[in-house]
């Protein structure tokens, strides 16, 4: 009888350790291994080298000053990643040929100042206007404002078309006066042919040659 009884107890204490043994044992390990949090690291700089170059490209493809809003719309570029991202690429472009101009929170990208003579012969060239148009736009510019039917005594009836092809370009604006229009150079002006508006007013003269008055 005692023997049966310890062999129970033996059988008892076998079960307890065969169900003991295969009781998962505590791991130390971090949730989080370093492998992993390379990954993610990688991943992170990924995503921020492709919104940066997303930026970069949006900027050179517009040619004109950009708003933040403009450029979250364009790029989904996060507002604070955003700002982080044009102060780098301002500092990467403060040398070299091109630059990153910031104009209240507006950016453009273009070329240094240096550089500016060389858009405005390309600008002006007859592959951009013919000679006849680059006129026109002289007699608005150095005349504005200045009526339409003015520059169309001055220029002919072919000078409807030039002003149609400046209006589209955005270069020259147009206010409904009677029955004509009162035409004037834009913002849009003076960014693409990279000049100061105290320039563009000023009246080319000779010698002996005083500036011509206003036309009324």
């Amino acid at each position: 009888m005692e023997e049966h009884e310890n062999k129970e107890e033996d059988s008892t204490q076998d079960i307890i350790e065969e169900a003991t043994s295969h009781k998962p044992q505590a791991t130390s390990q971090p949730l989080i291994t370093e492998s992993t949090a390379e990954e993610i690291e990688n991943e992170f700089e990924t995503n921020e080298k492709n919104s940066e170059e997303k930026v970069e490209a949006a900027l050179f493809i517009a040619g004109r000053f950009l708003n933040l809003q403009e450029l979250i719309m364009l790029t989904d570029v996060n507002p604070i990643m955003l700002k982080e991202i044009l102060h780098r690429l301002e500092k990467k472009y403060s040398t070299g040929v091109l630059r990153v101009i910031r104009r209240t929170n507006s950016y453009k990208m273009d070329i240094a100042e240096q550089y500016h003579y060389l858009i405005n012969k390309l600008a002006t060239g007859n592959a951009e206007f013919t000679k006849a148009e680059q006129e026109t736009l002289a007699i608005i510019a150095y005349k504005q404002p200045i009526k339409q039917s003015v520059v169309i005594k001055i220029r002919g009836n072919k000078s409807y078309d030039h002003i149609k092809k400046f209006r589209q370009l955005g270069l020259v604006t147009a206010k409904q006066n009677g029955h004509t229009l009162d035409l004037s150079l834009s913002e849009e002006f003076y960014e693409y042919f990279n000049v100061h508006q105290k320039e563009s007013n000023q009246q080319p003269t000779t010698n002996n040659q005083q500036p011509q008055p206003e036309v009324a």
